[in-house]
Protein backbone atom coordinates (compact mmCIF):
# COMPACT_ATOMS: atom_id res chain seq x y z
CA UNK A 1 0.00 0.00 0.00
CA UNK A 2 1.31 3.15 -1.23
CA UNK A 3 1.89 6.74 2.19
CA UNK A 4 1.95 9.38 -1.28
CA UNK A 5 0.63 9.75 -4.52
CA UNK A 6 2.17 7.64 -7.19
CA UNK A 7 4.94 8.79 -9.98
CA UNK A 8 3.36 9.65 -12.67
CA UNK A 9 3.92 7.76 -16.11
CA UNK A 10 4.01 9.66 -19.68
CA UNK A 11 0.38 10.67 -20.10
CA UNK A 12 -1.84 8.47 -22.55
CA UNK A 13 -4.54 9.70 -25.45
CA UNK A 14 -7.55 7.60 -26.16
CA UNK A 15 -8.00 7.92 -30.52
CA UNK A 16 -11.26 9.35 -31.20
CA UNK A 17 -14.29 6.36 -31.93
CA UNK A 18 -17.11 7.28 -34.03
CA UNK A 19 -18.76 5.22 -31.28
CA UNK A 20 -17.41 6.54 -28.20
CA UNK A 21 -18.96 10.55 -27.21
CA UNK A 22 -16.72 13.16 -26.03
CA UNK A 23 -17.72 12.46 -22.11
CA UNK A 24 -16.60 8.62 -22.23
CA UNK A 25 -13.66 9.72 -24.04
CA UNK A 26 -12.65 11.96 -21.96
CA UNK A 27 -13.20 9.80 -18.72
CA UNK A 28 -11.43 6.85 -20.67
CA UNK A 29 -8.45 9.05 -21.00
CA UNK A 30 -8.54 10.41 -16.95
CA UNK A 31 -8.63 6.32 -15.82
CA UNK A 32 -5.97 5.71 -18.10
CA UNK A 33 -3.74 8.67 -16.52
CA UNK A 34 -4.57 8.42 -12.92
CA UNK A 35 -1.58 7.16 -11.21
CA UNK A 36 -4.00 5.68 -8.37
CA UNK A 37 -6.13 3.50 -11.13
CA UNK A 38 -2.44 2.34 -12.21
CA UNK A 39 -1.30 1.50 -8.80
CA UNK A 40 -4.65 -0.44 -8.00
CA UNK A 41 -4.60 -2.58 -10.74
CA UNK A 42 -0.43 -3.64 -10.40
CA UNK A 43 -1.25 -3.80 -6.19
CA UNK A 44 -4.11 -6.17 -6.41
CA UNK A 45 -6.92 -3.75 -5.06
CA UNK A 46 -9.58 -3.63 -7.05
CA UNK A 47 -10.75 0.51 -7.09
CA UNK A 48 -8.66 3.23 -6.53
CA UNK A 49 -10.73 3.88 -3.30
CA UNK A 50 -8.39 1.42 -1.60
CA UNK A 51 -6.08 4.64 -1.17
CA UNK A 52 -8.45 7.19 0.11
CA UNK A 53 -8.97 4.85 2.82
CA UNK A 54 -4.96 3.91 3.59
CA UNK A 55 -4.23 7.86 3.12
CA UNK A 56 -6.74 8.76 5.93
CA UNK A 57 -5.83 6.05 8.13
CA UNK A 58 -2.28 6.69 7.95
CA UNK A 59 -2.86 10.33 9.14
CA UNK A 60 -5.34 9.85 11.56
CA UNK A 61 -4.83 6.25 12.87
CA UNK A 62 -7.82 4.66 13.80
CA UNK A 63 -7.53 1.47 11.94
CA UNK A 64 -5.45 -1.30 14.28
CA UNK A 65 -5.26 -5.14 14.08
CA UNK A 66 -7.48 -7.29 15.87
CA UNK A 67 -10.59 -4.55 15.56
CA UNK A 68 -13.91 -5.65 14.26
CA UNK A 69 -15.30 -3.36 11.06
CA UNK A 70 -18.39 -3.04 8.95
CA UNK A 71 -17.86 -1.34 5.53
CA UNK A 72 -21.21 -0.30 4.05
CA UNK A 73 -21.43 0.95 0.39
CA UNK A 74 -18.18 -1.87 0.07
CA UNK A 75 -18.61 -2.82 -3.77
CA UNK A 76 -16.11 -3.38 -5.43
CA UNK A 77 -14.21 -4.04 -2.43
CA UNK A 78 -11.15 -1.62 -2.49
CA UNK A 79 -11.92 -0.63 1.02
CA UNK A 80 -12.89 -4.11 2.30
CA UNK A 81 -9.28 -5.10 0.82
CA UNK A 82 -7.64 -2.68 3.16
CA UNK A 83 -9.44 -3.40 6.39
CA UNK A 84 -8.40 -7.04 5.80
CA UNK A 85 -4.42 -6.08 5.92
CA UNK A 86 -4.92 -3.73 8.59
CA UNK A 87 -6.85 -5.60 11.24
CA UNK A 88 -5.21 -9.09 10.67
CA UNK A 89 -6.95 -11.26 12.67
CA UNK A 90 -10.12 -8.71 13.12
CA UNK A 91 -13.47 -8.85 11.55
CA UNK A 92 -14.40 -7.85 8.52
CA UNK A 93 -17.77 -7.20 7.08
CA UNK A 94 -18.67 -5.99 3.59
CA UNK A 95 -22.29 -4.43 2.36
CA UNK A 96 -23.55 -3.63 -1.22
CA UNK A 97 -26.40 -3.77 -3.03
CA UNK A 98 -24.21 -4.87 -5.67
CA UNK A 99 -22.57 -8.53 -5.50
CA UNK A 100 -18.94 -8.55 -4.85
CA UNK A 101 -16.80 -11.48 -5.76
CA UNK A 102 -15.17 -12.65 -2.49
CA UNK A 103 -12.65 -11.32 -0.17
CA UNK A 104 -10.39 -13.78 1.66
CA UNK A 105 -11.18 -12.57 5.24
CA UNK A 106 -14.20 -10.53 5.21
CA UNK A 107 -17.56 -11.30 5.06
CA UNK A 108 -19.42 -9.73 1.74
CA UNK A 109 -23.23 -9.36 2.32
CA UNK A 110 -25.45 -8.60 -0.81
CA UNK A 111 -27.74 -5.71 0.78
CA UNK A 112 -29.73 -3.09 0.34
CA UNK A 113 -28.21 -1.10 3.43
CA UNK A 114 -31.79 1.09 3.32
CA UNK A 115 -33.95 -1.91 3.67
CA UNK A 116 -35.57 -1.68 6.75
CA UNK A 117 -34.73 -5.41 7.36
CA UNK A 118 -30.63 -4.90 6.72
CA UNK A 119 -29.43 -3.21 10.13
CA UNK A 120 -31.11 -7.23 11.76
CA UNK A 121 -29.09 -8.98 9.08
CA UNK A 122 -25.89 -7.12 9.77
CA UNK A 123 -25.70 -6.78 13.18
CA UNK A 124 -26.30 -10.95 12.87
CA UNK A 125 -23.42 -11.20 11.08
CA UNK A 126 -21.29 -8.73 13.11
CA UNK A 127 -22.23 -11.29 16.46
CA UNK A 128 -21.29 -7.92 18.62
CA UNK A 129 -20.07 -4.24 18.98
CA UNK A 130 -17.70 -3.15 16.48
CA UNK A 131 -14.81 -0.56 16.51
CA UNK A 132 -15.38 1.14 13.16
CA UNK A 133 -18.34 1.65 10.92
CA UNK A 134 -17.60 3.19 7.66
CA UNK A 135 -19.48 4.20 4.94
CA UNK A 136 -19.08 4.99 0.97
CA UNK A 137 -22.32 4.82 -0.06
CA UNK A 138 -23.55 6.73 -2.89
CA UNK A 139 -26.75 7.52 -4.47
CA UNK A 140 -26.53 7.80 -8.53
CA UNK A 141 -25.97 11.49 -9.30
CA UNK A 142 -28.57 13.59 -10.74
CA UNK A 143 -26.31 16.54 -11.86
CA UNK A 144 -27.69 18.67 -9.69
CA UNK A 145 -25.88 19.44 -6.96
CA UNK A 146 -28.20 20.78 -3.64
CA UNK A 147 -30.08 17.25 -4.60
CA UNK A 148 -26.84 14.79 -4.76
CA UNK A 149 -25.93 16.68 -1.85
CA UNK A 150 -29.17 15.64 0.24
CA UNK A 151 -29.43 11.94 -1.01
CA UNK A 152 -25.29 11.33 0.40
CA UNK A 153 -26.39 13.25 3.34
CA UNK A 154 -29.38 10.82 4.29
CA UNK A 155 -27.21 8.04 3.60
CA UNK A 156 -24.68 9.37 6.02
CA UNK A 157 -27.45 10.01 8.54
CA UNK A 158 -28.66 6.24 8.66
CA UNK A 159 -25.32 5.04 8.60
CA UNK A 160 -24.66 7.16 11.36
CA UNK A 161 -28.16 6.08 13.33
CA UNK A 162 -26.70 2.34 12.61
CA UNK A 163 -23.18 3.12 13.93
CA UNK A 164 -24.94 4.78 16.92
CA UNK A 165 -26.49 1.08 17.63
CA UNK A 166 -23.23 -0.64 17.37
CA UNK A 167 -19.99 1.09 18.47
CA UNK A 168 -17.98 0.21 21.26
CA UNK A 169 -17.04 3.19 23.45
CA UNK A 170 -13.98 4.52 21.29
CA UNK A 171 -15.36 3.39 18.30
CA UNK A 172 -14.37 5.40 15.10
CA UNK A 173 -17.49 6.50 12.31
CA UNK A 174 -16.04 7.34 8.75
CA UNK A 175 -18.68 8.41 5.99
CA UNK A 176 -18.68 10.01 2.84
CA UNK A 177 -20.19 13.97 2.46
CA UNK A 178 -20.36 16.33 -0.23
CA UNK A 179 -18.51 19.81 -0.17
CA UNK A 180 -20.48 22.43 1.28
CA UNK A 181 -19.43 19.79 4.31
CA UNK A 182 -21.90 17.92 6.99
CA UNK A 183 -25.26 19.12 8.04
CA UNK A 184 -25.63 21.35 11.02
CA UNK A 185 -27.95 19.03 12.75
CA UNK A 186 -25.80 15.73 11.74
CA UNK A 187 -22.52 17.63 12.91
CA UNK A 188 -24.12 18.67 15.89
CA UNK A 189 -24.82 15.23 16.83
CA UNK A 190 -21.48 13.88 16.31
CA UNK A 191 -19.71 16.39 18.42
CA UNK A 192 -21.95 14.83 20.83
CA UNK A 193 -21.53 11.14 20.32
CA UNK A 194 -17.88 11.63 19.52
CA UNK A 195 -14.56 13.24 21.24
CA UNK A 196 -13.20 14.44 17.71
CA UNK A 197 -15.13 15.13 14.20
CA UNK A 198 -12.66 16.47 11.22
CA UNK A 199 -13.62 16.75 7.91
CA UNK A 200 -10.92 14.70 5.78
CA UNK A 201 -10.09 14.96 1.94
CA UNK A 202 -7.58 12.45 0.92
CA UNK A 203 -4.71 13.20 -2.18
CA UNK A 204 -6.81 9.86 -3.90
CA UNK A 205 -9.81 11.88 -3.90
CA UNK A 206 -9.90 13.50 -7.08
CA UNK A 207 -9.26 16.97 -6.64
CA UNK A 208 -12.32 18.19 -9.17
CA UNK A 209 -14.88 15.93 -7.21
CA UNK A 210 -17.17 17.38 -4.53
CA UNK A 211 -16.56 14.29 -2.22
CA UNK A 212 -15.00 14.47 1.27
CA UNK A 213 -15.08 12.42 4.36
CA UNK A 214 -16.34 13.10 7.72
CA UNK A 215 -14.44 11.21 10.43
CA UNK A 216 -15.39 11.01 13.89
CA UNK A 217 -13.25 9.32 16.85
CA UNK A 218 -14.25 8.12 20.36
CA UNK A 219 -17.06 7.53 19.98
CA UNK A 220 -18.78 7.96 23.63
Amino acid sequence: MIDKPPSRALKVRVKTAKSRTKSSQAWLERQLNDPYVRAAKSEGYRSRAAYKLAEMNEKNRFLKRGQTAVDLGAAPGGWTQVLVERLGDGKVVGVDIQEMEPIAGATLLHLDFMDEKAPAIIKHALNGPVDTVLSDMASPATGHRETDHLRVMALCETALEFAIEILKPGGTFLCKVLRGGTERQLLETLKKRFQKVIHVKPPASRADSAEMYVLAMGFR
